[in-house]
């Protein structure tokens, strides 16, 4: 838009002297043409966004009146069977989203039946909130996929809503271990099965987690006493470009127990999409 302003200000040179004038060179027509097609791209873009905005004004308008049960019919099939009405009040409170006022989204995507709104709300005190929205498009309607808000405070490492902190993905492996823990415990996999994103448990069935860690579960091993550490995060994070974040590191345990996690964000929160162990 800058690059259009521009032009308006050169061009009105020649109401300044009627008899002036200036020829438009190729280049300024090449840079005009651009201009119009940026403009044409931008337009395209809220066009196509204006759906998912129009969702999230109706999910963010019915939690404005408190009307939990309304707003959780905006949600994906997947984010309502992961995250109940209960949990999704928790969640909406904890981030002061509850207050809600208005919103704002500075930057929108779009790719196929994925979309993606970044932005940030104003509560009714006047804070700020930063949150990502990601849609999915069900049934020819967008529905919300999942709601992302950046960490307060102090941090350890940099953090975004893509990303946790330092101190959140060791709480990460820890729940994802525990979990597997609880299963082996029991001799079958289906607490740690109901753990897992709903992705990967379309994917997998418990029957073949079971056959999977079978060797894990007749091992025999003090596998509780692990319950008991801090896991030993390795210092680089990796995301990819599916925003699949893997985490690996190991236990200190005798022989070492390394591990590599990966997660998805589904709904409020990061879920369990691979999972492996080595003890070296």
């Amino acid at each position: 838009m800058s690059g259009q302003n521009n032009e308006q200000r050169y061009f009105s040179l020649s109401g300044i002297n009627p008899k002036l004038e200036i020829p438009m060179s190729r280049g300024v027509k090449i840079g005009i043409a651009i201009v119009v097609i940026i403009v044409a791209g931008i337009a395209s873009v809220f066009l196509l966004t204006s759906g998912m905005e129009k969702r999230a004004d109706a999910f963010f308008n019915a939690v404005k009146r408190h009307d939990i049960a309304k707003a959780h019919t905006y949600l994906s099939e997947d984010f309502k069977a992961s995250t109940d009405e209960i949990s999704l009040k928790e969640f909406l409170s904890k981030g002061a989203i509850l207050n809600f006022k208005s919103a704002s989204w500075s930057n929108r995507q779009i790719s196929g039946n994925r979309g993606q709104l970044d932005g940030s709300i104003t509560t009714e005190s006047g804070g700020v909130v930063p949150l990502k929205l990601n849609f999915v498009k069900e049934n020819g309607e967008w529905k919300i996929y999942s709601i992302q808000k950046p960490v307060a405070g102090l941090q350890a490492t940099e953090s975004s809503p893509s990303a946790p902190s330092q101190s959140e993905q060791a709480t990460l492996v820890k729940q994802s271990m525990h979990d597997f823990l609880v299963s082996v415990r029991q001799k079958e996999m289906s607490h740690f099965h109901s753990t897992l994103s709903r992705m990967w448990q379309k994917q997998v069935s418990t029957e073949e987690l079971n056959a999977v860690f079978i060797n894990v579960i007749e091992s025999g091993a003090n596998w509780p006493a692990v319950d008991t550490l801090d896991p030993v995060l390795s210092p680089v994070m990796k995301m990819d470009e599916h925003e699949v974040l893997t985490l690996s590191g190991q236990y200190p345990t005798n022989p070492v127990l390394r591990f590599e996690m990966k997660y998805v964000y589904e709904g409020v929160a990061w879920k369990l999409i691979g999972f492996s162990l080595e003890a070296k």
